[in-house]
């Protein structure tokens, strides 16, 4: 992934966390690490540039990473670790980044449905 996918790719994730997620990072790009979410309590995770696949397998990857990012920050703040949350089942799972024909989305992983593609999130 280059640098302009990797940003691209970011910036749709990124459109999720701010639909859905109380919690917004600060993004610093670090010499050592590279970009880094650094949460409120000043906690930070790097962000690894996914190589090989598909670009959807790609994104897909990345929305892991932050989502992993958003659910150690929400704890961190006393919130409800869910992000993004199912839906279908309000405060009991977040929802799975994955493939499903050639598309990044999001998926219900209790009933496998899929709820949004990633980056279309609506608020709430």
């Amino acid at each position: 992934m280059d640098d302009v996918e990797f940003s691209e790719a970011l910036e749709t994730v990124l459109r999720d966390l701010r639909a859905q997620c109380v919690v917004r990072p600060r993004i610093r790009v670090d010499d050592t690490y590279g970009i880094m979410l650094h949460a409120p309590d000043g906690s930070g995770q790097g962000l690894t540039s996914p190589l090989g696949g598909t670009v959807a397998e790609r994104l897909a990857n990345l929305a892991d990473q932050v989502q992993e990012w958003a659910v150690e920050a929400l704890w961190s703040e006393g919130a409800p670790a869910v992000w993004p949350n199912c839906p279908t089942h309000p405060d009991t799972h977040p929802l799975t980044p994955t493939v499903a024909a050639d598309t990044a989305v999001w998926v219900c992983p209790k009933s496998g449905a899929t709820i949004a593609r990633i980056g279309e999130l609506e608020s709430r």
